[in-house]
């Protein structure tokens, strides 16, 4: 795959977590969270969008969405499962980034705020009408997921370097 080709991030946050008595990286979803999931992954595959990789967090949760969000898709790209999204900053989130391989085109990040929403912001250099204030106007709540593309290696990935294309987040 050419570089010059565009590249799509999706940045995809955790559905609704409960709060049992267990550490941060163990909380499981809750029943609104296994809805949300599954929703945001028939939004995600509304898009067309064909993953090559997920990128996902090792948290409880994360794993959940992801594993409930996927069964929407048409074709399951390949998961790796890292633990520096876990409470990654933006930064370490664009280190990860930054390693992708280059014959990867599309690539799907699940994890947490408030580095979901941080990166968003720091990498939309731009964005598509009405985008940017969808995102004012709702944040990014549980299941929520921002569409960033950019030209360039993954190495390029930095601050302002993207546009954000699309977002979408479920309905209280």
């Amino acid at each position: 795959m050419s570089v010059a080709e565009p590249r799509r991030i999706v940045l995809f946050r955790h559905a609704k977590a409960d709060w049992p008595q267990v550490s941060d990286h163990e909380r499981p979803l809750a029943d609104r969270g296994r809805m949300e999931a599954a929703e945001a992954g028939r939004r995600l595959a509304d898009t067309g969008v064909p993953f090559d990789q997920a990128l996902c967090s090792t948290s409880v949760r994360t794993r959940e969405t992801w594993k409930l969000a996927v069964q929407e898709f048409p074709h399951r790209p390949k998961t790796v499962y890292e633990e520096r999204i876990y409470e990654a900053s933006p930064g370490e989130l664009i280190a990860v980034l930054n390693e992708t391989p280059d014959d990867l085109r599309n690539v799907l990040v699940i994890g947490h705020n408030p580095g979901m929403e941080a990166l968003t912001e720091i990498l939309a250099g731009s964005a598509e009408d009405g985008v940017r204030e969808r995102i004012n106007n709702r944040g990014f709540p549980t299941a929520a997921f921002a569409v960033l593309t950019f030209t360039g290696s993954w190495k390029d990935v930095e601050p302002g370097r993207a546009t954000l294309a699309d977002y979408w987040a479920p309905t209280d």
